[in-house]
């Protein structure tokens, strides 16, 4: 079996809206890579996830986080026993982080794929919401 080079692919800043003279609502999707085991069962490494940027989130919804100035985290969102919320890890080795409001929430999983297989698809929010 061939061993493929890894590709190396820039992240650059995307122009605003305004800027670039488009007229959509600013929600954008964007596609990550799973990485290490903080969310096994249901997420395995290499698994590809889709982001809706932007989109409001829920108690029980995966999600992107800003933890920290460009420090970002796959966790899912819950209610702590006080009422505040926490990004929680699914494999119990890994620490619930608790915050103090949804701003830092950046998107929404909205479904994933293996990465070794583009029919197997499993959606996280109902299509077309």
């Amino acid at each position: 079996m061939q061993t493929r080079k890894p590709l190396s692919i820039p992240v650059v800043s995307a122009p605003a809206a305004e800027e670039a003279g488009s007229n959509c609502s600013g929600k954008e999707l964007v596609a990550l890579m799973v990485l290490g085991d903080s969310m096994q069962p249901e997420f395995a490494e290499g698994e590809i996830l889709v982001i809706e940027m932007g989109r409001p989130a829920a108690p029980g919804d995966y999600v992107i986080a800003e933890v920290a100035k460009e420090d970002f985290i796959f966790r899912q969102l819950q209610r702590d026993e006080q009422g505040g919320w926490q990004l929680h890890a699914l494999n119990p080795a890994y620490p619930a982080t608790a915050i103090a409001g949804l701003q830092i929430i950046k998107g929404v999983v909205t479904h994933k794929r293996h990465a070794k297989s583009r029919k197997t698809v499993k959606f996280y929010v109902p299509q077309g919401a």
